[in-house]
This record gives structure tokens, sequence and C-alpha cells, in this order.
């Protein structure tokens, strides 16, 4: 994994982390990093410097900062809260949240709060059937061991 600082063309600046550079470069060109403040996906690595430890015996390098920092404004802290309350509150259903939704909406599972991954034309579909969606302004973090 790497992490890097990223800025938006609006001037915002984030971070995130990814498997590798390619796969950056590759998440970027479709799209898929956007600017958590505007939602813009013209993205690009900000300039960062690296965490080298000069020796063994050197004191360690601080631990790098979590995925979600501090919150620098109003609007990050908003999301921020947002995002704790979904995920505290609802029961994240990956990439069957079409299925799961649809299920829960047509009685055949018994209703709960729910949050997933839907591709634009499954959402789409769940709208036109009267299924009450939103879409979040942040990707549901996966886990994964």
């Amino acid at each position: 994994m790497i992490h890097f600082d990223l800025k938006c063309a609006r001037g915002h600046g984030f971070d995130s982390w990814f498997q590798s550079s390619a796969a950056f470069d590759s998440l970027r060109l479709a799209g898929h990093v956007a600017c958590p403040t505007c939602g813009s996906t013209e993205v690009e690595k900000a300039l960062m410097a690296p965490r080298v430890r000069p020796s063994r015996t050197a004191a360690p390098v601080p631990a790098a900062e979590s995925t979600l920092r501090a919150p620098r404004n109003e609007a990050e802290a908003a999301l921020a809260e947002l995002r704790r309350k979904v995920e505290e509150n609802a029961t994240y259903v990956g990439g069957n949240f079409a299925r799961e939704a649809r299920a829960i909406h047509e009685g055949a599972k018994p209703g709960r709060p729910i949050y997933g991954e839907a591709k634009p034309e499954e959402a789409r579909a769940l709208l036109e059937e009267g299924v009450p969606v939103l879409p979040l302004p942040f990707t549901p973090g996966r886990k994964a061991n």
C-alpha cells in the first residue's frame, strides 16, 4: 500500500491509500478518484516529503495518520460525521446493494438500514422502481485481510 497526498483542480488537498502507483493512475483515469470537498475527478498527486528512517538505531518514524485525518473545515467535519453515523448504524452489503435494497423494498427481507455499492444503471433501475436510495458523498471502506 502507498499513501498519496492529493490535490484537485480547485486546489483542495486530501489524502488516500492505493495498492500501488499504477493502481492510482488506473483509478484516476477511470474517474474513480474524487475530491471529498467538491467532487472533482481532476485529481493529481501533490508534492509530499518522503518518510525515510535514517538508520535502524534511529528513533522510529511516527505511524502514518489515519485515512480519515482530522477535518480541515466544516464540510469535511460534516462528511466525517455522516460517514461515522452511516457505518455505525447501517449494514455494509458491498456489491449486493441493489439486490438487498430491492428485497427489502419488496418485503422479501426484513427492513434495516444498509449501504453498499451499485453500478449507475443499477441505481437508476432502483429509483425507477420506486426504491428509496441515495448516493453517499464518500466511498465505503472495504474490509480486506
